[in-house]
């Protein structure tokens, strides 16, 4: 599979771009384990062209984690026209249009999945953007509004004829949020469109490996995007089994990573929604309390404590 130049070989694996989740550490750990494509956090067009420093922080890349996608996101064509150019100064791989995301400060104003009601100025967006730039191109959204105007087979074929090179489909409409399950079917329908050529990326409710590979079998896509799964495992990308010890020892290389990229207190925020939400720690008895401990932590060495408090309590539940 391929966008653009770049071989991805077959059956790849994506870390899909996530607000407050996706920053450059979680990003090398996920590319270590076998990420074969990672995105930024979604970053505002209008903030790219007005230069917030929060906003270009975002954008730092490290050569390591290459191939690595910016997402951006607007609601007008001539900003992310702008934008897209800012950001292809970055030099990113890819660079991804977000006309997906389903939160009402996005899509209430227009930007996001709330292009799905207003497909001429989403088609107009993608189009300017592709031939203002001379990185690839890609476009992630969802399947339609609501189960009424589910658009994603004929705005596919649009969308590939404004020159993006290559579509993420999540299995959602845009008024499900994050309910409910999320329905392949229409992906595949798309993948397998005659008149489409560009790559299919589905995303949406992928836990493993193991359900990856089933929706490349059922459905045909040319690769997975996978994204909440990844709170708290960064090695679900891997083909190999880690260790409980080797587990716990990624999240707290997170921790170390984050903090010292930024500082005690923000690394914390950044690393603790992951450290509470891991797999790892279900079985545990009376995890909710240890839970809340995480989530309230406000130094390395607390957290460090808490972690390996847990590790002693799973071994004592496996015996």
């Amino acid at each position: 599979m391929k966008i653009g130049n770049i071989d991805f070989g077959s059956r790849p694996l994506f870390l899909a771009p996530m607000e407050d989740v996706t920053d450059i550490g979680f990003r090398m750990l996920c590319k270590r384990f076998g990420a074969a494509m990672v995105y930024t956090e979604f970053v505002s067009a209008d903030a790219i062209i007005r230069s917030i420093k929060s906003t270009l922080d975002k954008m730092k890349l490290n050569d390591d984690e290459r191939p690595v996608g910016i997402q951006i996101y607007g609601k007008d064509v001539d900003s992310m026209v702008e934008a897209a150019k800012i950001v292809e100064q970055v030099h990113p791989d890819i660079i991804d249009i977000n006309f997906g995301c389903p939160v009402k400060k996005v899509a209430g104003k227009g930007a996001g999945a709330g292009l799905l009601r207003n497909t001429p100025l989403m088609l107009d967006i993608a189009r300017n953007v592709v031939k203002a730039v001379n990185t690839p191109v890609t476009c992630k959204t969802r399947l339609g509004w609501d189960k009424d105007n589910l658009i994603i087979t004929d705005l596919a074929e649009q969308l590939q004829d404004c020159g993006i090179q290559a579509l993420t489909i999540h299995g959602r409409t845009r008024s499900q949020m994050y309910t409910g399950e999320a329905d392949w079917t229409l992906i595949g329908e798309v993948k397998k469109n005659p008149r489409i050529h560009i790559p299919i990326i589905g995303n949406g409710d992928i836990m493993s490996r193991e359900q990856a590979n089933a929706a490349f079998d059922k459905y045909g896509v040319d690769a997975v995007m996978i994204g909440r799964a990844t709170f708290g495992q960064p090695w679900l990308f891997s083909e190999k089994e880690l260790t409980l010890d080797e587990k716990i020892d990624v999240l707290k290389e997170q921790l170390f990573i984050n903090v010292e990229r930024i500082d005690e207190y923000r690394g914390i925020l950044h690393t603790r929604r992951h450290l509470a939400a891991s797999p790892i720690f279900k079985g545990i008895p009376n995890f909710r309390e240890t839970r809340i401990k995480m989530l309230r932590a406000t130094t390395v060495d607390e957290l460090i404590g808490i972690l390996e408090e847990c590790r002693e309590r799973i071994r004592n539940v496996e015996c």
